[in-house]
């Protein structure tokens, strides 16, 4: 263990080793930052960053039960579980259990919402357009994560399968959230324009 950290805890935040544009991962392994493991764990990281915004708006409502809010809770420690996975090379922390207590956040959420007749636009509330950020940058960092494994590097499938999965509760959250609050905003779509010619 280096000076650095002492019992895991980092003691010193800079440490001048990516001011040529490398980082270090678990593994020991120095890549550049423009790599493709490098590009979803950044991925990974933002999601969670989104998600701690989303936490905290929904902390300060009523949109959910405390034991709703717990488990949204628990999906944030575990994308950073996804971050540390990405980051050590032959290690597994996502199991397939945790997506499988999602897909039961997911229907108990979705039971008492109606079915939808059109396309919902990011809308109806601050945590509804929170949700929405968490869906839409949980797609990108799962794009990541196939095309690091479509490259060749051995990717645990309930991995790709709890990131998919996140974005499908996101957007049953959201929906949720905004029948809570402003109401779903939902898509219309242009007229049809007549092209003359």
């Amino acid at each position: 263990m280096t000076e650095e950290r002492k019992g895991y805890r980092l003691t010193k935040i800079y440490t001048r080793t990516g001011d040529k544009g490398t980082t270090r991962i678990g593994s020991g392994d120095v890549l550049s930052k423009a790599d493709d493991r490098i590009e979803a764990i950044g991925s990974v990281d933002e999601t969670n960053s989104w998600m701690g915004m989303l936490l905290n708006v929904l902390r300060q409502s009523d949109d959910l039960t405390e034991s709703q809010l717990s488990r949204v809770s628990e999906i944030q420690h575990r994308l950073f579980d996804v971050g540390g996975e990405l980051a050590m090379p032959g290690y597994q922390l996502i199991q397939e259990e945790h997506t499988t207590v999602m897909e039961a956040l997911i229907d108990e959420l979705n039971e008492d919402l109606p079915p939808l007749k059109n396309f919902t636009l990011p809308g109806g509330g601050t945590a509804a357009c929170h949700c929405h950020m968490v869906r839409t940058v949980s797609r990108r960092a799962e794009r990541a994560v196939i095309r690091l494994r479509e490259s060749g590097v051995d990717v645990n499938a309930p991995l790709i399968t709890f990131l998919n999965r996140l974005s499908d509760a996101m957007y049953v959250l959201s929906r949720h959230c905004a029948r809570k609050n402003e109401g779903e905003v939902l898509w219309q779509a242009s007229p049809k324009s007549k092209i003359e010619g």
